[in-house]
């Protein structure tokens, strides 16, 4: 019996497995469309809703801010989501994806420290706050006119961040210091008048 025809076509499926990208984590749905199911809403209901499948962040008359936070923390994780977003005044929009102990936020709009557009790139509150080397810098190519549907993919897998804006790698941002699991924090920054919207909210955890 020849088995060399065998040996070699078990090397070509041995190479092409070895070759081939890791499977696609399934992505779950975090929002259901319907409720603040998911999410520690009792806190935050005053400034989220859920309007035909869409979730809307928007302050109150006094400005306050707020996080929706999950009820489950994550460590390691992709969460992906379509986010639009329009100010009322010349600041603009604040908002983000709060994750991590302790906290860094993948920034969406305008940064209050800044008065920039700081979207797809990382907030770590400490000097400089917004690192360069995890700054979204070709953001502008990648997002849509201002009022549209972009789409947002978040990557936390060891000490490594990284952002996609539409489907193209915006930024990656490196930090060992930000290793705690926590609860995913959506952001309404206070002192803005603001609304914010989030829809196709899906999540998987990384083994």
């Amino acid at each position: 019996m020849n088995i060399r025809p065998l040996t070699l076509a078990f090397a070509l499926v041995l190479a092409s497995a070895l070759n081939s990208p890791a499977a696609e984590p399934a992505l779950e749905p975090l929002f259901n469309g319907k409720d603040l199911s998911n999410f520690k809403a009792e806190e935050s209901k005053a400034f989220w809703r859920v309007e035909k499948g869409v979730l809307i962040g928007e302050n109150d008359a006094a400005k306050k801010g707020n996080y929706l936070w999950t009820e489950k923390e994550y460590g390691d994780f992709i969460i992906e989501f379509d986010a639009r977003w329009k100010g009322t005044t010349p600041r603009g929009v604040d908002t983000g994806i709060e994750m991590r102990k302790p906290k860094i936020q993948l920034q969406l709009g305008i940064s209050g420290s800044l008065k920039v557009d700081m979207t797809g790139c990382f907030y770590t509150g400490g000097k400089p706050a917004y690192p360069e080397a995890g700054q979204a810098k070709e953001k502008d190519s990648l997002m849509k006119p201002e009022g549209k549907w972009n789409t947002f993919r978040i990557q936390a897998k060891g000490d490594t961040f990284t952002c996609w804006i539409n489907g193209k790698k915006a930024s990656e941002y490196t930090d060992a210091k930000f290793s705690g699991a926590a609860p995913l924090g959506f952001q309404i920054h206070p002192g803005v008048e603001m609304k914010c919207e989030y829809r196709n909210i899906k999540i998987a955890e990384l083994k």
